[in-house]
């Protein structure tokens, strides 16, 4: 634990982690208690496939900390059900839910082009429908994500892009449709210039930071054992890349996070 949060007074928001994955599914109580004692004072967990909507409502219900955001995510658009967004909506409009996380991936070697596109946009719709915070996953899909979202005629009120690996020059053309941009441990790999180069670019009031445990994890620690108790090293390595103190960007980002999910924190959800 470093200087700035060693008295465990810092909040920290993780903007985007998936509890419910890998070796965090049957470890998570301790996890947790690691995150709190980092300073780490919301957790925001994505579910992304209809298989795993309930747990993560449960969880949501069962921990004041962590907030909630449903979606099908791109990856799983091959194996959705009959009903799925019906399903979806009815989960939504039940509770105080964000949706994600969702998204387009053209670096999927197997795709519909077509079918991402039309689960994305419906997705993107029904958070426009019902007010709610959108969470996006984009991978070599940059430039039609932008022009998607421009030509919707009503947008979700708050959008992120999450894990964010686009161009420095993207920067600007997100920040201008509305977005969010959520930097994760990727920046703490010196050889990814590209991430390391964006994350300077994002605006103050535009910046978010995620653990998107239990993958990506910080330069010293094995890929896929990730968990939000090392926020703060993200937290560090941006604030160095910025030329700012750690302190303040773990207050401004905790700041945008409380917002962008104003309508989620601490509310109690039901899994029916």
């Amino acid at each position: 634990m470093t200087d700035w949060n060693a008295s465990g007074n810092v909040d920290l928001v993780d903007s985007h982690c998936h509890l419910q994955d890998g070796f965090l599914r049957h470890a998570l109580e301790p996890a947790l208690i690691r995150a709190r004692a980092a300073g780490v004072r919301m957790m925001c967990c994505n579910g992304t496939h209809e298989g795993d909507w309930a747990y993560v409502l449960g969880l949501g219900r069962s921990h004041p900390d962590i907030c909630v955001s449903l979606g099908l995510h791109p990856w799983y658009v091959g194996e959705r059900g009959p009903g799925w967004l019906e399903r979806l909506e009815a989960l939504v409009a039940a509770n105080p839910v964000g949706v994600g996380e969702i998204g387009l991936d053209n670096a999927l070697p197997e795709r519909n082009d077509g079918e991402q596109e039309e689960v994305f946009l419906a997705q993107m719709s029904l958070a426009a429908r019902y007010g709610r915070p959108v969470t996006i996953h984009c991978r070599k899909a940059f430039g039609r994500l932008a022009d998607l979202v421009a030509a919707m005629d009503e947008r979700p009120p708050f959008m992120m892009l999450h894990a964010y690996a686009g161009s420095h020059e993207m920067v600007p053309v997100f920040e201008k449709l509305g977005f969010h941009i959520s930097i994760c441990a990727s920046i703490t790999r010196t050889a990814n210039r590209k991430a390391r180069t964006a994350c300077v670019r994002v605006s103050p009031d535009r910046l978010l930071v995620e653990s998107d445990s239990p993958a990506i994890a910080p330069v010293g620690v094995d890929f896929e054992r990730n968990e939000p108790a090392y926020l703060p090293m993200v937290v560090e390595a941006l604030a160095e890349l910025r030329g700012e103190e750690p302190g303040e960007v773990a207050a401004r980002t905790a700041a945008n996070a409380r917002l962008f999910f104003r309508c989620c924190e601490g509310a109690a959800v039901t899994a029916e």
